[in-house]
């Protein structure tokens, strides 16, 4: 049994159904989220645009970094937004090496051949795999180095799992290197219930394309017709909550894992968490987490947060 099939089984056998996000990402959702990141209500990838193109430089200063220093992004995917950084500091004659970390090796040859062509005096050497398998492995000399962590992956984890996985990232740094941690901020609640309840149902397909994937793949039955998109925002804890709701009572066959699931009617498939901090919230995660917080680089609108930390 794949991944894939054990996880959708014992997500839709549950006693409370749910879909992992990570699913999303075949080649049409990935086709779906870039529609998203152009959409209008869909603040969060150019307001750390901004962030990264507007203040490289203080960003780079900030670090404090004396001699040649190594970037280490864990999650790159087509590092646009980090090009903004490391152009800066190519254009400043400042040595550094560039890790990318991606799970997508097709996406790190094309970073690589776009980086080599644009910036040919950055060194670069790209990593492919699963974040902590290419830690462990990863050899940084003697180097300090910066850590990479942006476009608000860190909301898609419960408070509690995301100090444990930003604890764990801290486990292959040392005293003194640096993590820059991209978040979301809590602001008005419309703002974020809009990024994430598009009027042309963008978001929606993205949800509902979890469900084709696992027709396409697994063989199964699911009428598409008969589910709609329901999100959820929390003003009071920053979650918003993103869920698939069955419209009648139904009967799903999923050949691959030999189940037949059951859904009530208004019965709710949890598919994902965006959580959202405030300032004060970034601060004391940075301590939980062994860190201790440098400086916040914002938005001009304080939608976004890129905050850099330093290793105890």
């Amino acid at each position: 049994m794949t991944s894939f099939e054990r996880d959708v089984l014992e997500g839709l056998t549950a006693k409370s159904k749910r879909l992992y996000s990570k699913y999303f990402y075949d080649d049409e959702g990935s086709h779906i989220f870039q529609e998203i990141m152009e959409m209008p209500e869909y603040y969060l990838t150019n307001a750390e645009l901004e962030i990264l193109k507007e203040q490289p430089v203080q960003i780079t200063d900030a670090c404090n970094f004396q001699d040649r220093f190594s970037i280490v992004e864990l999650g790159t995917g087509d590092g646009a937004k980090t090009k903004e950084l490391l152009r800066s500091i190519v254009k400043r004659d400042i040595p550094v090496n560039y890790l990318p970390v991606d799970i997508s090796k097709r996406a790190m040859e094309l970073l690589e051949e776009d980086l080599n062509k644009e910036l040919p005096e950055l060194e670069i050497h790209p990593l492919v795999g699963d974040y902590f398998h290419v830690l462990e492995a990863l050899d940084l000399g003697d180097k300090p180095a910066l850590f990479l962590f942006l476009g608000s992956n860190i909301g898609n984890s419960e408070a509690a799992d995301a100090v444990e996985l930003l604890k764990h990232f801290g486990d292959f740094m040392r005293p003194g290197d640096k993590m820059l941690v991209g978040i979301d901020l809590k602001k008005n609640p419309f703002t974020i219930l809009n990024a994430y309840n598009d009027k042309q149902g963008i978001t929606r397909r993205f949800n509902m394309n979890l469900l084709k994937r696992i027709n396409r793949e697994l063989g199964a039955n699911f009428d598409l017709d008969k589910f709609d998109f329901y999100p959820f925002y929390d003003a009071f804890n920053g979650d918003v909550q993103s869920s698939l709701v069955s419209l009648e009572d139904q009967v799903v066959d999923i050949p691959a894992i030999d189940k037949s699931i059951h859904f009530a009617k208004n019965e709710l498939i949890y598919t994902e968490l965006s959580k959202k901090y405030s300032l004060e919230e970034v601060e004391e995660m940075a301590e939980k987490c062994g860190f201790e917080f440098q400086q916040h680089f914002l938005d001009s609108r304080s939608y976004f947060v890129d905050s850099l930390w330093v290793k105890k």
